[in-house]
């Protein structure tokens, strides 16, 4: 999806924007509808994104309900004075500017509830990539044809998670 748009001449920012978006889509991985449950059977992400050019960079934590939480790091990016919202306020942020938003459902997953049952059976908090598959927090980097270079990245965290613990 990024090479596409690098490829008709699109920016970084756009490519990696799109990459990090699709992988939040497909349930597999830890970030967006695939993400982990926390220790109260919920689902809190984090997101950022820094575009290389002018050194903004964009970032949400422990959202809730968000289809695309890097799309929502990048308009904290380009449409706030702040670098990084978090929690209520970042889910604030997205009902104003109307991001789209899933219920609680389109983010469950058999797969991660079963790690959370076997986390919270076992007393511990888990990285979703300690297994024999890493299938875990997403990320793009790339550089368009003007030479400009973009960074983004998504994750939901550790299964079993507590405290309103935010992700690296």
């Amino acid at each position: 999806i990024g090479w596409e748009i690098l490829e008709k001449g699109g920016s970084s920012l756009d490519a990696v924007e799109a990459t990090v978006c699709s992988l939040e889509d497909f349930p597999l991985f830890n970030a967006g509808r695939g993400s982990v449950f926390t220790h109260e059977g919920k689902q809190e992400m984090d997101a950022c994104i820094m575009d290389g050019y002018n050194l903004k960079a964009g970032a949400v934590a422990f959202v809730k309900n968000i289809k695309n939480p890097v799309s929502l790091a990048r308009l904290v990016m380009d449409r706030t004075e702040h670098v990084l919202l978090a929690g209520d306020g970042a889910n604030q942020f997205a009902e104003q500017i109307g991001i789209a938003t899933e219920p609680d459902e389109y983010f469950f997953t058999e797969h991660r509830w079963l790690q959370l049952q076997e986390a919270m059976a076992e007393g511990r908090v888990q990285l979703d990539h300690a297994g024999a598959k890493p299938l875990g927090t997403v990320g793009a980097v790339a550089c368009d044809t003007k030479g400009h270079l973009a960074a983004a990245t998504s994750t939901g965290g550790m299964t079993n998670k507590k405290f309103g613990r935010v992700g690296d």
